[in-house]
């Protein structure tokens, strides 16, 4: 298995998602107790940030190590790692 450049920040990303999984689990939970739909809307949000936040914290990473190792390595791996990186970006605006 490779190890890529947040390994050794692993278990700090593993907690940031178990966070927002015990979130949504949250949000299943308000579902069954019929909570108020802007309670729920509310805790959407926040979870949707939280992964966000997780996201730019991959992508910053991505981009600081991944994308200026590719650039060390010459234009084409460089070109391949920013348009790998805009793609991302993209899916993350749309989302």
């Amino acid at each position: 298995m490779a190890e890529y450049w947040y390994h050794p920040d692993r278990e700090a990303l593993q907690k940031r998602l178990r966070r927002v999984e015990g979130q949504v689990r949250g949000l299943q939970r308000m579902v069954e107790e019929d909570a108020y739909c802007i309670d729920i809307l509310t805790q959407i949000s926040a979870a949707n940030r939280a992964l966000q936040a997780v996201a730019l914290n991959l992508l910053e990473g991505h981009l600081s190590h991944c994308v200026a190792e590719a650039g060390e390595a010459g234009s084409e791996a460089a070109a391949a790692k920013v348009k790998e990186a805009t793609d991302a970006i993209a899916r993350l605006v749309k989302s």
